[in-house]
């Protein structure tokens, strides 16, 4: 039997797909929230991480090393960049993963990882400082399987943030930075756990807000999660039937 994990660091980012797919609470999580149900020949396990990017790398560490898993899926909401091509409510999947605000604020700016010198990978002939790759063949599966459902999706890189973007300077600030189509607080992290173990990995979340000025009576929550689950569902049902154990 294969294995996927799906992660996501709160309740309501899994509640919908837990009632969807009729996991049961299972035993062995140590301090993780952990729900196990059966698709076919494949065994799914939802784990909730907690907010940020230690909780996120600890789960992710502790989920590799005990249920080895065959792929990881990390879903929840994200904001959307300016320019993305996203709104609230659409969906966003990963092509690759950026630890954003990681680096060296200089006399002339900031400086990313390579100004250090000393990477956050190392290994299979790869130096890697920022930027985290993720499984493009699977992000391109997820983003046509999105769209012939009738879902609005783009597909890009994302940004992992300690602190959250609350202005548009402060998001126009990073994309000069790194390219990006949304921000999140923990995939990066995650990205990062699943490649030094081997992992794929695929990122999928709902866009609940802009990356602009803070107004939260622009934001959809509900709307957001409540799309990306339904997405999933389907995503993990049909992968299930038609490659088992594959997305």
């Amino acid at each position: 039997m294969s294995r996927i994990i799906v992660t996501a660091s709160t309740p309501m980012e899994l509640s919908e797909l837990l009632a969807a797919t009729s996991a049961r609470p299972v035993p062995g999580g140590a301090h993780l929230p952990l729900h196990r149900a059966e698709m076919g020949t494949t065994e799914i396990l939802f784990a909730q991480t907690g907010i940020g990017k230690v909780n996120a790398a600890c789960a992710a560490t502790l989920l590799c090393e005990r249920y080895a898993p065959d792929l990881i899926v990390n879903t929840g909401c994200g904001g959307a960049f300016a320019g993305s091509g996203l709104a609230v409510g659409d969906l966003a999947v990963a092509d690759s993963e950026c630890l954003a605000d990681e680096g060296v604020e200089t006399p002339s700016g900031w400086r990313g990882l390579d100004l250090i010198g000393i990477p956050v990978y190392e290994g299979r002939g790869e130096r890697l400082f920022n930027r985290i790759p993720l499984d493009e063949e699977l992000a391109r599966r997820a983003f046509h399987r999105a769209t012939a459902a009738g879902f609005k999706a783009v597909v890009g890189p994302f940004l992992t943030v300690s602190t959250c973007s609350g202005t548009a300077q402060r998001g126009e600030e990073l994309l000069r930075r790194f390219p990006g189509v949304c921000e999140n607080m923990e995939g990066g992290a995650v990205a990062q756990v699943a490649l030094v173990y081997g992992v794929p990995c695929l990122e999928v979340r709902g866009i609940s807000n802009m990356v602009e000025d803070r107004d939260l009576s622009r934001w959809d929550l509900k709307r957001a999660l409540g799309e990306v689950q339904r997405f999933l569902a389907l995503h993990l049902e049909q992968a299930a039937v038609n490659r088992p154990g594959m997305l």
